[in-house]
């Protein structure tokens, strides 16, 4: 029975155990937590607030009680003292006597509300790049806006002054203004004139354009023409003014007789120096330079060098490779010397970064400022784009008080239509303190380009020219195609600058036969990429056997440079040596790179075809990768570069031998012939310096031969002018009209594009001054009322003979009235004193000359007078229709009119040989043959024409002549001809007015007054702003910000923080 219950008992724990196990679910245990429990905390700190940290008091220092006071928050600047103290001192203890109290000046200027260089200095963090609302200092290219202010009138007369110190016998002479000392006079000197004995030419001694011809008498004649050198600004005198009588030998004398003058054209404010003549006393004049050379300079070099002396605007035009860089590393050298700062500027960064190398060698103190990083820019010298040179000006940068030199390289960039203008900003904006040296490629209107910015600056800028190329060009063209024929290369332009059509025959010969095309159509010659890889081997190979290696190959496109690269990656042509060297200086360049940017594609594929000795340059390729192809290429490591254009610019990496793959390129609008400005300058790469007797230009001839007419206008044109691509940028606008003082007038006013317009300002405001004298004596006399009529009259004639002018210049070039002004045609003339005329068209308008020539008739004896304006004769012929007939015997003469003179075209016509009756009046305005009778053929055509003045003139005649109807297929044309009849059938309206006696003695005097105050008008508005090209576009910019609400109405309020942002983001618009 026990056992039965023990038995029970474990069946009962089995059964529960296996329920507990499958059937109950298992006791939940909470894993631990994984932050703090903070309940007891938080509870703490919401019950306990006096256990906070902040009521901790005994870590404070001390506790003072305060009463709040309101008037405190009323605070304003106050104003900064005018005048300060000044000691004055004993001179000899050192003692102070007494304090003065002196006024100081600019009391207040700061950077945001002066544009003075004493103004205080800006935040160090707004040093270099200035601030938002900076204002820029006083640019050199404004006037002085103090320029006309009437002068403070002196309690004492120049009578008052005290000009003699005490215990001279003489003193000061002032001019009549008070302010300017008179020239000194040798007393000595003067007596020995009025002797008769000797010239006094000791004032003139010092003048740096006759430096170098003087010598004294006791000189040998042979070192008399050593001393001849350039006359550099004005003419010697005459000889006759110049004593030859007895001269002492302590007087020095000018060789007047032996100098040989050679005419220089200067112009008011630029001067051109001679590089013809040596500077053989260079040296002399400058005795310890501020930069030395292990070479001798060229001409150019020192003429350059004297003027920098001399702190002078420079302008220095030479070949590429000829030594511009020499001008720019001593006006640097000249700066650290005289502790203060340049600033060169480039236009692409490739310059920047080659430019920053090359200064680094040579001047310690060297910074590279640039979009993307800055290196050492508290430098003496600053290295950056002309865009951000412009931004810091703007900006009121106070890099710009230490400035001494800015280095304009490439100034034939100014053309550029995108970035042109950007130069013409910086040079009118920079401050009359900076002396300005600018270098550029052989242009051919440098004087007049140096001459505007004389004028802007009111300041001489010396131009120096060299036409010399260091190293000379031989150019070829290459009709290779591999093979056998991969030597086939003609020389086309030796080094003389001599064309040889030979060599192009010989060329033109050697091309091989294309093959017939089935289809219609000239023959090509085509090139696959098999091909043209064939091409460049058998190139390669002629180029290293007669050792013209390294070459540049330029090429217009990046995917063919690219392509042209991976096509040779089986050309190997380095050494060991040097395949050793790239890798190593790949390596090292490439190290500060994280490891996953050096797997970059690029970076590889460079590293390979580096390593053969073969490079790619264009704007495609990275910029660490760019920078090291340049050094590689500088050391000669690379011998087959593939480049685009940029590479040309300016960077100094002259190679053997240049390579064009086409001579044609796209300029974003079509594909055209390359400009001689632009084939110069990349064939200009070809020749080093001291290594190459010749450089070697090769154009390849792949599809055809170039015509011989392109190439020679490509090797041997003029390279452009220099011409303004000056515009209106929103960033510019709102930046001036920041500034109180500036105005965007005024920077459209001195710009390249209004230069010829200035000039001729003193001249308009003298003619301004005559006429309104003339007019003042003309109102004495008021006009009468019966004469009002005629004042209408005149009013009228005046508005259509103005619409008459502008229309028939642009009618006259229609298909349509050309066909109908040809030579025969009759037409109704009125020109100068010839009212009214029949005449015949004997010529019409050319490329040469727009004006027609025609037969007239006029009465035998009658001399044309000029008394009178032209427009004074058109609105007498304007107010009687009719037509002149000849009283007298008739004669006839041959005039050239303008459009504008043609009032009518008739339908008649004359057939007659008008060329025999041109030379037959041609060779009777000769004096010689000025009595021989006209030809039959000439009396011919006056006979035709008398009969259709006879018909016209006859008003019973029913056949009178008709006129042609103006017609043209232009819809704006046929628009201004409907408000050409409306104009002209109001004056019809008003020719009733004529018909009084004496018409023509009143209407003169009408004519005369108001003629004269359409003068004055005409000059005022030459004289305004108004009449700037660029005006009419800056009036529609500002309407534009004034609907954006970017300015107020008045153009001079204050400028919110929109636009502030605007003109530093959008100066470049």
């Amino acid at each position: 029975k026990q056992s039965n219950i023990t038995f029970n008992l474990t069946i009962i724990l089995i059964i529960q155990s296996i329920l507990f196990v499958y059937i109950m679910p298992p006791p939940v245990i909470e894993p631990p937590p994984i932050l703090p429990e903070i309940d007891e905390e938080l509870l703490e700190y919401l019950t306990k607030p006096e256990r906070l940290p902040i009521h901790d008091y005994e870590r404070n220092q001390e506790f003072w009680p305060r009463k709040p006071d309101p008037t405190k928050l009323f605070h304003y600047d106050f104003s900064p003292l005018s005048t300060t103290l000044k000691v004055q001192r004993d001179m000899n203890t050192g003692e102070i006597i007494e304090f003065r109290e002196v006024p100081i000046q600019n009391v207040g200027s700061t950077s945001r509300n002066s544009t003075l260089l004493t103004r205080q200095p800006a935040p160090p963090s707004e040093a270099l790049w200035g601030g938002i609302s900076n204002v820029p200092f006083w640019p050199a290219g404004l006037s002085d806006p103090t320029e006309g202010l009437p002068l403070k009138k002196e309690a004492l007369t120049k009578n008052d002054l005290l000009v003699i110190p005490p215990g001279f016998k003489f003193g000061l002479l002032f001019e009549d203004d008070g302010c300017r000392v008179k020239e000194k006079i040798d007393k000595s000197v003067e007596l020995q004139v009025k002797q008769g004995n000797v010239v006094n030419l000791l004032d003139i001694l010092n003048e740096q354009h006759f430096s170098g011809l003087w010598e004294t008498v006791e000189k040998s004649p042979e070192t008399d023409h050593s001393q001849d050198v350039q006359l550099q600004t004005s003419e010697l005198p005459e000889e006759k003014d110049v004593l030859s009588q007895a001269v002492t030998k302590d007087v020095p004398l000018l060789k007047i007789s032996e100098f040989e003058k050679k005419k220089v054209r200067n112009l008011e404010w630029a001067v051109n120096l001679d590089t013809s003549k040596p500077v053989k006393d260079f040296r002399e004049r400058i005795p310890q330079m501020a930069l030395e050379y292990e070479f001798e300079l060229d001409t150019f070099q020192k003429l350059a060098i004297l003027q920098l002396e001399q702190h002078n605007h420079v302008f220095v035009a030479a070949h590429t490779s000829a030594g511009k860089t020499v001008v720019a590393e001593y006006a640097i050298a000249l700066s650290q010397r005289h502790m203060t700062r340049t600033i060169y500027t480039s236009p692409i960064k490739a310059l920047s970064n080659q430019k920053y190398r090359d200064f680094k060698k040579k001047f310690n103190d060297v910074g590279l400022v640039t979009g993307d990083f800055q290196i050492n820019m508290k430098g003496s010298c600053l290295i950056m784009t002309t865009e951000i040179l412009r931004s810091m000006l703007y900006a009121g940068s106070d890099v710009t008080r230490d400035l001494e030199y800015v280095i304009f390289d490439e100034v034939h960039y100014v053309n550029d239509k995108e970035r042109g203008h950007v130069w013409e900003q910086v040079l009118i904006m920079l401050p009359a303190h900076v002396c300005v040296v600018m270098l550029s490629a052989t242009v051919p209107n440098t004087m007049e380009f140096a001459d505007w910015l004389g004028q802007i600056y009111q300041r001489k800028v010396y131009v120096i020219k060299t036409a010399k190329r260091p190293v000379p060009l031989q150019h070829y063209l290459y009709t290779g195609c591999g093979g056998a024929s991969r030597n086939n290369r003609y020389l086309l332009l030796d080094h003389n600058e001599v064309f040889r059509i030979a060599g192009y025959n010989e060329a033109k010969a050697s091309l091989a036969k294309p093959k017939e095309h089935k289809a219609s159509g000239p023959p090509q010659r085509n090139y696959n990429p098999k091909q043209e890889q064939y091409m460049w081997n058998g190139l390669v190979d002629h180029l290293s056997r007669n050792k013209l290696l390294p070459v540049v190959a330029f090429t217009f496109s990046r995917n063919k440079c690219d392509q042209n690269a991976r096509s040779l990656r089986h050309l190997d042509l380095t050494t060991a040596h040097e395949k050793h060297y790239i890798n190593s200086f790949f390596n090292r360049c490439i190290a500060s790179l994280k490891p996953p940017d050096r797997d970059i594609p690029q970076i590889l594929d460079m590293k390979e075809i580096l390593s053969r000795g073969v490079g790619v340059h264009h704007s495609g390729i990275l910029p660490i990768i760019k920078e090291m192809i340049e050094m590689l290429f500088q050391g000669q490591y690379i011998k087959l570069l593939f480049a685009t254009e940029t590479f040309a610019m300016g960077v100094n990496m002259p190679a053997r031998t240049v390579v064009f793959d086409s001579i044609k390129k796209h300029d974003g609008q079509s594909l055209r012939p390359l400009l001689p400005a632009e084939y110069i300058q990349m064939a200009g790469r070809a020749g080093r310096r001291g290594l190459d007797e010749t450089g070697t230009v090769i154009i390849l001839c792949k599809v055809n031969l170039h015509p011989v007419e392109d190439l020679k206008r490509m090797m041997m044109g003029k390279p452009n002018q220099l011409e303004s691509q000056f515009r209106i940028t929103y960033g510019m606008v709102l930046t001036l009209l920041r500034v109180e003082s500036l105005s965007v007038e005024g920077m459209m006013s001195r710009s390249f594009r209004e230069a010829d317009h200035q000039k001729k300002m003193s001249q308009i405001r003298t003619k301004l001054e005559t006429v309104s004298k003339n007019l003042e004596i003309e109102n004495r006399h008021e006009l009468n009322e019966h004469m009002q009529p005629l004042v209408k009259f005149y009013l009228t004639v005046r508005t259509f003979l103005d619409y008459h002018q502008d229309l028939m210049e642009q009618i006259v070039i229609t298909p349509t009235m050309q066909k109908q002004l040809t030579t025969g045609r009759v037409i109704l003339i009125t020109h100068k004193s010839h009212v009214n005329k029949l005449a015949l068209i004997l010529t019409t308008p050319s490329k040469s000359s727009d004006l027609y020539r025609v037969l007239v008739l006029t009465d035998t004896g009658s001399s044309e007078s000029d008394e009178k304006s032209d427009n004074y004769y058109k609105m007498l012929g304007l107010a009687s229709d009719r037509v002149y007939y000849p009283e007298n015997s008739c004669s006839h003469e041959v005039l050239k009119i303008k459009p504008e003179d043609i009032f009518e075209i008739t339908s008649a016509m004359i057939n007659v040989e008008y060329s025999f009756v041109i030379s037959d009046w041609d060779k009777r305005q000769i004096p010689r043959f000025k009595d021989d009778p006209p030809s039959e053929r000439c009396k011919f055509a006056v006979q035709e024409l008398l009969k259709l003045t006879m018909n016209v003139s006859d008003k019973s005649n029913a056949n009178r002549l008709t006129y042609l109807d103006m017609v043209v297929k232009d819809l704006d044309l046929h628009k201004c001809l409907l408000e050409y009849k409306k104009l002209k059938e109001g004056l019809i309206d008003c020719i009733s007015s004529t018909q009084i006696p004496n018409f023509e003695e009143q209407f003169h005097i009408v004519f005369k007054k108001k003629s004269l105050e359409d003068e004055e008008d005409d000059l005022k508005f030459q004289l305004s702003y108004e009449s700037m090209s660029l005006y009419p576009e800056y009036e529609r910019r500002i309407a534009l910000l004034k609907e954006l609400n970017y300015i107020n109405s008045s153009n001079r309020g204050k400028i919110s923080v929109i636009p502030d942002v605007s003109a530093v983001v959008g100066i470049a618009l």
